[in-house]
């Protein structure tokens, strides 16, 4: 386990919409390989990897989760995700670290919103998947349905392992195309192995046609399939199990396997794919080189006895008491302890290896996206995408008194989960805490009453509006100070442009000849995205803009670091307001699912809302609108969907973009 090279080792994910099954697929996991001895239920509140109690009061994941289990010699660190979109950000830095995922689908909804988002990350990752589709035991699941529906709304080449033995109800076990052979699961407990029989005859044709199907696939990208598939032989076992892994291992394509994990049905096999298809941690490249240390740290979790960094070591090993680098902010770091993760509990290590995921305790500034590394051999990995957020609510202690607990507490939320962010509103002096959603909020706020021991009053949620600018401006100042004693001067000359939405801010400098000195120009940087903090329309962040240094100049004796940063945050508020600042809105992508009865209604509400309609499907018998609409309008928005559809409609809704708003939208 602790070789690089060890081929027995797989760090994998399980991702998905919410409600698709995914922890009890998980908890099941952890049951079959001898990790638990009882199966939790997310229902009973009892999971294993749900252990916080915010997760199961609520029934949902919020925080990833890491085990290791052991199935047939091989060891399987599993990260259990979230699902709900609030809290994607613990998907994202999971899918970062992992060699491999399970994406669940629920077999009666197929490919939902969340689905898709985290389909793109693990496009974004280069992350090989294994699709399990879910609860075939349920009325109006599919199996074929849902692999057409991979195909076409996430362009994946999908090919089923498996056919489904019965449906819904009926639902028994499947046909293994790889083996020919058919699994019977004839109890819904778990104890029971499945028992494996002949392909039923009814099956037998369409299952041959199937596998047939799969051997070609298979040709296109393994020689030795390719030759017996065009010299007329029958491909072994072996050979087709090599070939599927060597395609899921460049992503040609996806295998689908079928079950129903609440009834027990289809684990095992599942497992067995983990084993046989998804990668080694040696794999798969990286942009890694050499064997000094390099790690990634993707999650900080901070408790009673200080901060946990959960880091992937891609290179080297690292050693507990090892003094390494944290390349990102140029600091020393010791490593007092390591450990193992298992879920809420936790094994010392001594070191940890390539391939490792795992604990680590004392660093003091290290945060997601940090990169760990030997001092002799700095590397810098690539970080982490952090969202921006997209609501605002107002926060201050019940008790005056607790001013600074509430703001250690909130610095201590804020490195544990980099998608919240808190300010100071520069109008009002209330400190705003952000982030992607309300229910995120929501538990946020209930973690401060229930772990750090402050009791907060919050005001409503707002939307977390931005600005950016609309043309050019090119501005100068000049900062000059002389008020005895050592004076004060720096003189920037700034030009700032327009960005694309979602480019963030970028700063360059042109200076030549040392009109400005090197060492200043860092300050300067500094005052521009101070400045940014605060926009000149109503006082939100600006974004999306590109400043230029152009020029300058400086005193021997009166210049510093903090003089250049002073003029550039003056020059930046003449920027803004030369440069047409403008009003920014979070677009939310909403996904609405209707009776066909009530579709008319939803789209004009829809309308009502500021929405634009981009898409129409049908989902069975139900009508499907997928929909770009201002958060701002969305409010509510579950209330009104129940009234106009007599309860029957649904939707989900995630972060599209930032776009223009209208004059009104303030009021």
């Amino acid at each position: 386990m602790n070789s690089r090279n060890n081929k027995n080792l797989r760090n994998i994910g399980v991702i998905a919409h919410v409600d698709a099954g995914k922890t009890t697929t998980t908890e099941r996991i952890l049951f079959y390989t001898g990790e638990s001895h009882r199966m939790g239920e997310v229902d009973k509140g009892n999971t294993r990897m749900d252990f916080d109690p915010q997760e199961r009061k609520r029934g949902i994941t919020i925080q990833s989760a890491a085990i290791t289990v052991r199935w047939k010699d091989t060891h399987i660190t599993v990260i259990d995700t979230p699902g709900h979109i609030d809290f994607n950000i613990e998907v994202n830095r999971s899918l970062r670290v992992l060699d491999g995922a399970v994406v669940v689908f629920d077999g009666v909804a197929g490919v939902e919103p969340q689905t898709e988002t985290n389909w793109r990350l693990a496009d974004r990752y280069g992350v090989p998947r294994i699709a399990f589709i879910n609860k075939l035991d349920r009325v109006g699941a599919d199996f074929a349905r849902v692999v057409d529906m991979m195909r076409d709304r996430l362009g994946a080449k999908v090919l089923p392992l498996h056919l489904p033995i019965g449906a819904e109800s009926g639902f028994r076990g499947v046909v293994d195309l790889v083996t020919l052979r058919a699994l019977a699961w004839d109890k819904d407990d778990a104890s029971e192995p499945y028992r494996e029989t002949d392909v039923p005859a009814e099956l037998l044709e369409q299952a041959l046609r199937r596998r047939a199907e799969l051997v070609e696939a298979v040709a296109e990208v393994d020689e030795a399939v390719l030759h017996a598939f065009v010299d007329g032989k029958s491909v072994s076992v072996e050979a087709l199990r090599r070939g599927i892994r060597k395609a899921v291992l460049a992503s040609a394509f996806v295998p689908a396997l079928a079950g129903s994990a609440f009834r027990n049905r289809g684990v095992e096999p599942l497992l067995d794919a983990v084993v046989d298809y998804l990668p080694a941690p040696g794999d798969i490249a990286r942009d890694v080189r050499g064997d000094a240390l390099a790690a990634l740290a993707f999650k900080v979790v901070t408790d009673d006895h200080g901060a946990k960094v959960f880091v992937r070591v891609y290179a080297g090993t690292l050693r507990r008491g090892s003094v390494v680098l944290d390349a990102n902010t140029g600091k020393a770091e010791r490593v007092s302890r390591l450990y193992e993760v298992r879920a809420n509990e936790m094994v010392e290590r001594d070191e940890l290896v390539a391939g490792d995921i795992a604990a680590v305790a004392g660093l003091k500034g290290t945060l997601t996206g940090h990169t760990l590394c030997d001092p002799a051999h700095p590397v810098l990995l690539e970080e982490i995408v952090v969202p921006e957020p997209v609501i605002d609510v107002a926060i201050e202690p019940r008790a005056q008194g607790d001013q600074q607990r509430l703001a250690e507490a909130l610095q201590a939320m804020v490195r544990e989960d980099p998608s919240l962010r808190v300010r100071q509103d520069a109008e009002s002096g209330q400190t705003l805490l952000s982030g992607m959603g309300e229910l995120q909020l929501e538990v946020a706020v209930e973690n401060l009453r229930t772990r750090r021991g402050v009791e907060v009053a919050v005001g409503q949620p707002q939307v977390a509006y931005r600005e950016t600018i609309s043309r050019e401006a090119e501005v100068h100042h000049v900062h000059k100070k002389q008020s005895g004693g050592p004076g004060q001067f720096a003189e920037v000359r700034l030009l700032l442009q327009p960005l694309p939405r979602g480019e963030g801010i970028r700063f360059e400098s042109r200076i030549a000849g040392g009109a400005i000195p090197r060492e200043f120009i860092p300050a300067v940087e500094a005052g521009v995205r101070r400045a940014a903090l605060t926009g000149v329309v109503a006082g939100h962040p600006v974004v999306d803009f590109a400043v230029l240094l152009l020029d300058g100049s400086y005193h021997e004796r009166d210049s510093s670091a903090l003089a250049f940063e002073l003029a550039a945050q003056a020059a930046m508020r003449e920027g803004f307001a030369q440069a047409d600042a403008r009003l920014l809105e979070p677009v939310m992508a909403v996904e609405v699912i209707t009776p066909l009865e009530y579709l008319g209604d939803c789209i004009g509400d829809l309308h009502r809302r500021r929405g634009t309609v981009r898409a129409q499907d049908h989902r069975g018998n139900a009508a499907v609108v997928e929909a770009h609409v201002p958060l701002q309008e969305m409010f509510g928005y579950i209330g009104s969907l129940r009234a106009l559809s007599s309860g029957r409609a649904q939707y989900a809704m995630q972060f599209s973009h930032y776009g223009l708003a209208p004059e009104h939208a303030m009021a």
